[in-house]
């Protein structure tokens, strides 16, 4: 897919983001390894720590679809001000990732675009935890 078009199904996504406390709506669109894009939106729950973003609801529906293999994400907001996954998203990619998956952050012209390893160098991974 190409970028214009994962970039365009994130802002999409971003139209069932229930945030009723921050009013802050992110999207996300992951493309696997084949070619099929899964959305996730963010929901916000009172508390905020049950919150989910919208990588994880991403990632979590291709898990789900039986998809482990992935090309890239497209985040956005609704502010189109580059928004990045966070550090525990970036962890959860890790996982499934390598250090070049690339990461596609939406700003209001144009497209920032970073490689996982360089977001989150030295990250926890499988080889870790046998260390």
């Amino acid at each position: 897919m190409d970028d214009a078009d994962l970039v365009a199904a994130a802002r999409e996504a971003t139209a069932n983001a229930h945030v009723p406390y921050s009013e802050y709506r992110v999207g996300a669109a992951l493309e696997t390894a084949d070619g099929t894009v899964f959305t996730g939106c963010n929901i916000e729950n009172a508390n905020y720590s049950n919150s989910l973003h919208a990588e994880e609801v991403a990632i979590a529906e291709a898990i789900k679809n039986g998809h482990d293999a992935f090309a890239q994400v497209a985040v956005t907001s609704s502010e189109r001000d580059g928004v990045l996954p966070c550090g525990m998203c970036r962890q959860t990619f890790t996982e499934f990732c390598d250090d070049d998956f690339r990461v596609l952050c939406d700003e209001e012209s144009e497209l920032a675009e970073y490689r996982l390893g360089d977001l989150l160098p030295d990250a926890i991974t499988a080889e870790t935890l046998g260390r």
